[in-house]
């Protein structure tokens, strides 16, 4: 497991912090409008991480389900969704035996990193999502529009803070990974400032294979381009 999501996932709030994500939550909410419309509805997050996205959204439906792999960063989500239910599993395997008016991926979505990977990731979201309704997908980067980036963040709260810097590259342009590096700099009480580094590298497919894949397993797919530039994949199950 990652560093970021075990034993620094309780520092994730202010690494990132529930409110950054409101101005995309609104627009994911208006792309699950439809289903929205017909109450009661149910939402399946898969890589939910620290609930961020499930704080602007569960009020939109009647009950929020969210998985992800890590035990530690559901339990961040806890503290702030307590009325979701948490379950932990892997987006590529994961069966709960029902199914939902929408199913939500967001950039958990990156941490496939073959095509195998992602038509499994896929199917998951399939076989959970009712006829007539729809999945979204939200990898960070696709192929045609990846370029190298850094950034830098964090915050302070209750006697703690925690900077960040984020670097982001594509080492080898030929197979279909990237890698990003994340240095923190950590600060608790009275305690000397401490540095962790976490390397994480996620899967790069292009916007031809994301639609391709999500048509195999049964979507009737496109995608938009979301404010942040993002290809935001809609999957219509029929």
């Amino acid at each position: 497991m990652l560093k970021m999501y075990a034993e620094l996932a309780k520092w994730w709030r202010l690494v990132s912090p529930p409110e950054d994500y409101r101005e995309e939550a609104e627009y994911f909410l208006n792309l699950f409008a439809d289903v929205i419309a017909r109450p009661p509805a149910a939402l399946l997050e898969l890589g939910s991480g620290g609930g961020s996205n499930a704080v602007h959204m569960k009020t939109s439906f009647a009950s929020m389900t969210l998985v992800d792999l890590s035990p530690d960063m559901l339990e961040v989500s806890r503290e702030i969704n307590p009325e979701c239910e948490h379950i932990v599993g892997d987006m590529r395997s994961v069966r709960l035996g029902r199914v939902f008016d929408a199913v939500f991926v967001h950039d958990a979505v990156g941490y496939m990193l073959t095509l195998d990977e992602l038509k499994a990731a896929a199917e998951t979201a399939f076989v959970h999502c009712k006829p007539g309704g729809i999945a979204l997908f939200v990898p960070d980067h696709v192929r045609e529009t990846f370029e190298p980036d850094t950034d830098h963040g964090g915050t302070d709260g209750d006697g703690r803070g925690v900077r960040f810097l984020e670097w982001t590259i594509d080492p080898d342009p030929n197979d279909s990974t990237f890698i990003t590096d994340y240095v923190f700099a950590l600060r608790e009480g009275d305690q000397t400032v401490w540095v962790e580094h976490d390397r994480h590298t996620q899967g790069l497919f292009s916007q031809v294979d994301w639609l391709r894949v999500l048509r195999e397993v049964g979507f009737d797919a496109s995608f938009v381009i979301d404010s942040f530039e993002r290809h935001v994949f809609i999957a219509l199950r029929p």
